[in-house]
């Protein structure tokens, strides 16, 4: 690090759990970010301001009107621009030493595993099944981390996916099957400071997974009820006949 760095990051490098060899590991990480939403961009902020030294980020959406009462990287000005340009333009004010990848596109099949297998994190900030479904896939495959957040109305919730662990469980685990309709914030709504509270507790996640220090999400669900500020943190089994990770596992 050079002495620039050494003072960006000289709050963290002070921490015992961090240190200079936990602030190298964040600026040799790649992190994939899926979706710049009101998870998306809050976990983008925080990473770089944190020092991830690449964010890969992943939408092919527009900026709209709507978005901004909880898309916090991006501004008036940048109606109708891409999300990953918004994103990566947020990003450079905020620390012009993270390097930023944007894929402005859906990013399905062999793209969606070749972009994965090369990160050392994925953050799922996606607001569909069928994306969170196919990232866990591309994840579980590729043995990669993979950090999942929602949010919807006055809750959200958390949860981590680590390879490591052998008996830890996949998103899929958790959902075999789920509609949109019933999860959508399009269609329920979502208080704004509720996604920013989970978007900063995914990025807390990505940079203990990192830095490899403290205990993670993996193996529970953290609910977050803001209507009664109320924190649930819920052991969640491996379904041992998950159509995911069961067969990934097996002998």
């Amino acid at each position: 690090m050079n002495d620039d760095e050494l003072l960006r990051y000289s709050r963290q490098i002070m921490l015992p759990d961090i240190e200079i060899e936990g602030q190298e590991k964040l600026l040799a990480a790649t992190v994939v970010i899926v979706g710049l939403g009101g998870l998306g961009c809050p976990v983008a902020l925080y990473l770089a301001a944190a020092g991830v030294g690449h964010l890969v980020l992943v939408d092919f959406d527009e900026v709209d009107l709507s978005n901004l009462q909880r898309q916090i990287a991006h501004g008036t000005d940048d109606i109708g621009r891409p999300k990953v340009q918004s994103a990566r333009d947020a990003i450079a004010r905020l620390n012009p030493g993270t390097q930023v990848t944007c894929i402005n596109e859906r990013l399905e099949g062999d793209a969606l595993l070749a972009r994965i297998k090369g990160a050392s994190v994925v953050v799922d900030g996606s607001d569909n099944f069928k994306t969170r479904y196919a990232v866990n896939k591309a994840c579980v495959e590729t043995g990669t981390p993979l950090v999942s957040g929602a949010a919807i109305q006055l809750e959200g919730q958390a949860m981590v996916y680590d390879p490591s662990l052998e008996d830890g469980p996949c998103y899929q685990c958790l959902y075999q099957d789920a509609s949109d309709a019933q999860f959508n914030c399009a269609e329920n709504g979502v208080a704004a400071p509720v996604v920013g509270v989970i978007g900063t507790i995914q990025a807390t996640e990505v940079v203990k997974l990192i830095v490899g220090k403290g205990t993670t999400l993996a193996g529970y669900l953290l609910v977050f009820d803001a209507k009664h500020m109320d924190f649930r943190k819920l052991k969640l089994p491996r379904n041992p006949s998950c159509r995911v990770c069961a067969k990934k596992r097996s002998p």
